[in-house]
């Protein structure tokens, strides 16, 4: 398994508050990833440093062996295309295909023709958002929106996802089907996958690995039940406001 991403020793400082301290982990190019962490732990501001959107005050941050460090937010997501609320989720992916997917190169050529058309339809079918291919994007449920974005995502071939509790705001019912369906359309390909995530139950059903953060620094790396088995974890993580599934 290569590693497609490497953060080597990355710090943040906020005035006299530390976000993150001396922060060091890497990601495998068919890994599953979850970062657990009470509010105010440093996840997000991790997050931010590894897409650009925070400059890290110290440290190195590596994709695919290239250091990425001072890049903008723009050149580290290659231009991903974002949800237009009032454009149906045909459109939008269609639109996407037109960015980032490379079958319209030609400015003059038509986004819309067979080929287009046809790569969409198979699209929504993939990531079973087929019945709402006619609906307005800001109208979706909020699972379906979250399915469309990372199918819009998917579409340049990226090797690497990052998600950013991808489960917030989704129901009960709604959050395993998301994520088997995210995950059934991803395994296949070398993706590596990262993802923030309160919810206990979804970290441990599908992460094959889990990083702790508590006060801006890592303190537990590894296997799922090991990491949420750690006294330390229990304590400070899954011990808080975090949702648990004991067991």
């Amino acid at each position: 398994m290569n590693t497609v991403l490497q953060v080597i020793g990355i710090s943040k400082q906020f005035g006299a508050v530390t976000a993150a301290s001396n922060i060091s982990l890497s990601l495998g190019s068919t890994e599953i990833l979850g970062i657990i962490g009470a509010n105010g732990a440093g996840k997000t501001t991790f997050l931010n440093m590894v897409t650009g959107y925070l400059r890290p005050d110290s440290g190195i941050i590596r994709y695919r062996g290239s250091d990425i460090t001072s890049l903008e937010p723009r050149e580290i997501t290659n231009l991903i295309p974002q949800i237009f609320p009032k454009l149906t989720v045909f459109d939008n992916v269609l639109i996407s295909i037109g960015i980032a997917g490379g079958i319209t190169k030609n400015r003059w050529v038509p986004l819309r023709s067979q080929t287009s058309e046809a790569a969409v339809v198979g699209l929504l079918e993939r990531y079973r958002i087929s019945d709402y291919r006619d609906r307005q994007a800001g109208l979706l449920p909020q699972g379906v929106r979250k399915l469309l974005d990372i199918c819009m995502a998917m579409v340049g071939s990226p090797r690497i996802l990052l998600l950013d509790e991808p489960t917030s705001g989704v129901s009960v019912e709604e959050k395993m089907v998301m994520m088997d369906t995210i995950l059934e359309v991803i395994r296949p390909r070398e993706v590596g996958i990262l993802f923030v995530e309160h919810d206990m139950e979804v970290v441990e059903q599908y992460a094959n690995r889990v990083v702790a953060f508590s006060e801006g620094e890592i303190i537990a790396d590894g296997l799922p039940t090991e990491v949420m088995s750690d006294a330390e974890v229990r304590a400070m993580v899954v011990g808080s406001d975090l949702q648990s599934n004991p067991r």
